[in-house]
């Protein structure tokens, strides 16, 4: 996404319209757009004749080269696209590469935070017909994302969630109670913040569904709002769609209860159990 958001930077700074630059490579201006968009791979020798177009320099059109031969490579979760969906794939990558994740969630723990019982519980509901050894798969996915949060570069990972989270029977006490620990571990991290909202705040501007939000390190991509359905996902771009979605983010911040208080009340909750 980045590389093709780059590409249209210096096409349109070169001032080539998608027609010129892709009699430059033989192919359709259609091609062009999707290349621009990253819905489709980058083809070395197309990008290396696009940059030549452009007026690249051969130095700077190199380091291009390297980092469109990096992109091509598939990632981690290529050897997990038994079980993962093509619709999925897009959220793991979004994901693997944000530097902010904030998320709402009113029905389960967020897959990064999920103990291994507690995901093998909500999938077996997910996947009735599924063998063990999918499941065992399935769970292995989701606990090969959580590395993410412990490298150095680890994104900050701020999720809202609503108490009937916490109350939700998955698995059994013993599970709920592990699962219970590991949020409280959780916050230890400083790049780790969970707030709950509680049943006595009412309604609230997100009640509606989970959805997630990334924002990324890199100027060249955009902030982007994942929400989901029972036979797919969507992904959100146009800025007004994702400022109503961060905007309702800051506003349950606010209603739900302080990130100082999330430890005594799972605490609270765990005792219940």
């Amino acid at each position: 996404m980045v590389l093709g958001r780059r590409l249209r930077q210096l096409r349109e700074r070169a001032g080539v319209s998608y027609e010129q630059a892709a009699r430059a490579v033989e192919v359709t201006a259609l091609t062009v757009r999707r290349m621009e968009k990253a819905e489709v791979g980058l083809r070395i020798p197309y990008v290396r004749e696009l940059l030549r177009t452009y007026g690249v320099p051969a130095t700077e059109l190199e380091d291009f080269l390297a980092l469109a031969r990096e992109a091509n490579r598939p990632g981690w979760w290529h050897t997990y696209r038994d079980v993962l969906p093509d619709w999925f794939r897009v959220y793991v990558s979004l994901e693997s590469e944000a530097a902010v994740i904030r998320l709402y969630e009113p029905q389960y723990v967020p897959g990064l935070l999920q103990t291994p019982d507690y995901a093998a519980a909500l999938l077996r509901v997910g996947f009735p017909n599924a063998s063990e050894e999918d499941l065992a798969r399935r769970v292995s996915l989701r606990l090969r994302r959580q590395e993410l949060l412990a490298e150095p570069e680890a994104p900050t990972l701020w999720a809202i969630l609503e108490e009937t989270v916490l109350r939700r029977p998955v698995g059994g006490p013993a599970v709920m109670r592990a699962q219970i620990d590991r949020l409280t571990e959780a916050l230890g991290s400083p790049r780790v913040r969970i707030q709950i909202m509680r049943l006595a705040a009412g309604p609230h501007p997100g009640a509606y569904g989970p959805f997630h939000f990334f924002r990324f390190g890199f100027s060249e991509l955009p902030d982007v709002v994942y929400t989901e359905s029972l036979a797919g996902a969507q992904y959100l771009e146009r800025p007004a769609d994702v400022v109503t979605y961060l905007e309702v983010l800051d506003r349950m911040s606010v209603q739900a209860e302080p990130v100082d208080r999330t430890r005594d009340i799972l605490a609270a909750l765990r005792e219940e159990l």
